[in-house]
């Protein structure tokens, strides 16, 4: 600071003793000595003496008089609160052993907050011959409301004004610290409402479209929910609810009350421009008491009870446990990656079975995941995980290529073609994202397999999805003479009309029929009718999960071609399963 001074004016340092009286503001003839360096600095400045615990502004320039009057004229009562706090900090910084000092005030203008950075330093006035304090302030006030501005900018929705995914964790942070609501309150609700078929409505209409929907349903929450409910645009075609429920409130029965009131209110239809669209949307909600509410969590938890009624088409109460699981599924998820592109997957092969002769047809390739660090994973948690990532793609091809090599590799051990089938699963995310003809016309090539020898089985979700799809790729495969199998059929939708045009050849009975079907007469009964709708469209069936030797027995009696399961092997390695089919090959020729 003293740098900004004439060398003349530089001098010792002064620090008067302590004031025994509070600080006083006061103004001395200004206009009597104005130095010249102090008229010319471009910010307001001014000289004080501070004597007996009073502060008296000795002289000041231009800027300083336009800018702080009223510090002049401190008997004006509107401003005595921030002239007090000017004062005091001028004489905390009088009575201290420093030579130079810093501090903000802040002041109601005319528009708003005013806020001003005050520099001040010890000066020696030779004329005088005694040492005055020397303040410099700086007006920021165009700063701080850049800030504030960029601050509404990070905590708000630009669409919706409303506050955002950081605003809506600040708001219900805020209502969290409030001491009455504490005191008062028994939870705190948030609820997560996720519009369904946005990206549809986006791709259909364009994106304009798409945010007028936005808007539109923005402005029927604003009217739908009370001002004590705090609500947010969370992104994309997500809102967020908070709102408090009293102590003696039912938590259930009020959240349940107003998601429905949310409901009713999104579903009514909706006019963009000249068409007129319903929307339904999925809502979840997580509760806490409000003393041991931690906000993050909260909302975590409201998403993931969304994510669960969009299944399940009602409202979802978070149950505990859930993001759990989910942490699981993506800490799965990063692991089978990086498995995948180490080639850290398996194959386990289960032989297929002629039930009429005992004579082995084929193998049904399986993934299988023995990781060195979790030891091994079943298939019913990571093939769910790769669906949901997208990782069952690159899963797929990899799968395809491997059992062709593998069937490759029987071929040179026995040297000449092994008249067996290798089964291969398809997905239905695959079907959807990947080239899948295109796929598997390079698997058979790198490992120069005909196509007769390979059968693709695939679920009736992947067929009711897109049927029409689904009809042109088994198209394209049969005229690579590749067989075609129905997976777990008997627990989908499909359709028979459909069902009929499709080139099928197996129909694969789910194993949820053929276990207990000697006791219970209603499995037997839909085994039957299988079996009869197979035979009718000249398709084979097979039956999946066969655990004992009447089992077997009574399949192959109804006609059954097929079987697998325990009962006959489980699941092998590639060595495994070429010595039982050779075991299996020489009790034929025996």
């Amino acid at each position: 600071m003293n740098g900004m001074l004439p060398e003349y004016w530089t001098g010792e340092s002064y620090s008067p003793s302590p004031a025994s009286t509070a600080p006083l503001l006061g103004a001395g003839d200004g206009a009597a000595y104005i130095p010249s360096w102090l008229q010319a600095l471009p910010h307001a400045a001014a000289l004080a003496s501070f004597r007996d615990g009073t502060i008296c502004l000795e002289s000041w320039n231009t800027p300083f008089e336009r800018a702080f009057e009223t510090l002049l004229k401190p008997d004006q009562k509107a401003t005595a609160e921030w002239q007090s706090h000017f004062a005091t900090e001028i004489s905390t910084f009088a009575v201290a052993d420093k030579a130079v000092g810093r501090f903000d005030i802040e002041r109601d203008g005319p528009l708003g907050i005013e806020v001003f950075i005050c520099n001040v330093a010890w000066v020696q006035n030779p004329i005088k011959n005694c040492s005055q304090i020397f303040i410099n302030i700086d007006d920021r006030t165009a700063d701080r409301r850049i800030e504030e501005s960029l601050r509404r900018e990070l905590v708000s929705d630009s669409l919706t004004a409303l506050p955002n995914r950081i605003g809506f964790g600040e708001a219900v942070e805020t209502i969290v610290a409030d001491t009455n609501v504490r005191e008062q309150a028994g939870q705190i609700g948030v609820m997560v409402i996720d519009l369904m078929r946005f990206s549809r409505i986006n791709e259909a209409l364009g994106t304009m479209a798409g945010d007028e929907l936005i808007l539109t349903v923005a402005a029927r929450l604003k009217a739908c929910v009370s001002g004590k409910v705090r609500l947010a645009r969370l992104g994309g075609n997500e809102f967020g609810v908070c709102h408090i429920i009293d102590e003696a409130g039912d938590a259930q029965g009020n959240q349940a009350e107003l998601a429905a009131r949310i409901k009713a209110t999104i579903t009514a239809p909706i006019r963009l421009s000249d068409l007129e669209l319903s929307i339904d949307c999925a809502v979840g909600c997580a509760l806490m008491p409000v003393a041991e509410a931690d906000v993050d969590e909260l909302i975590r938890q409201a998403q993931s009870a969304a994510r669960t009624a969009k299944k399940s088409d009602q409202l979802e109460t978070y149950r505990a446990g859930e993001l759990k699981v989910a942490r699981q599924r993506f800490f799965l998820e990063s692991h089978l990656r990086d498995t995948l592109a180490r080639d850290g997957l398996s194959l386990a092969y289960q032989p297929i079975i002629d039930l009429a002769t005992s004579r082995v047809t084929g193998f049904e390739a399986l993934a299988r995941w023995n990781d060195p660090e979790l030891g091994g994973i079943s298939p019913g948690d990571f093939i769910p995980v790769a669906e949901e990532s997208g990782l069952i793609v690159p899963l797929g091809r990899w799968a395809l290529h491997e059992a062709m090599r593998e069937l490759t590799r029987w071929d040179e051990k026995l040297g000449e073609r092994a008249p067996v089938k290798m089964n291969v699963n398809l997905s239905p995310i695959q079907m959807t994202r990947d080239d899948v003809a295109t796929t598997i016309s390079s698997a058979l090539t790198s490992s120069n397999v005909d196509g007769d020898r390979l059968m693709v089985e695939l679920t009736e979700s992947a067929i009711v999805g897109d049927p029409d799809k689904s009809r042109q790729l088994l198209k394209a495969l049969k005229r690579s003479n590749i067989s075609i199998a129905m997976d777990d059929f008997g627990t989908g939708y499909s359709n028979m009309a459909s069902l009929q045009t499709l080139p099928i050849d197996v129909l694969k009975i789910d194993r949820s029929f053929v276990s207990d079907m000697l006791v219970d007469q209603d499995k037997m009964a839909i085994i039957r009718a299988i079996l009869s709708l197979s035979k009718a469209l000249n398709m084979k069936a097979t039956a999946e999960g066969i655990e004992d030797a009447d089992v077997a027995e009574a399949l192959r009696k109804m006609g059954c071609a097929y079987g697998q399961g325990y009962y006959f092997a489980k699941p092998m390695a590639a060595e495994e399963a070429f010595d039982y089919w050779m075991e299996s090959r020489k009790s034929e020729t025996s």
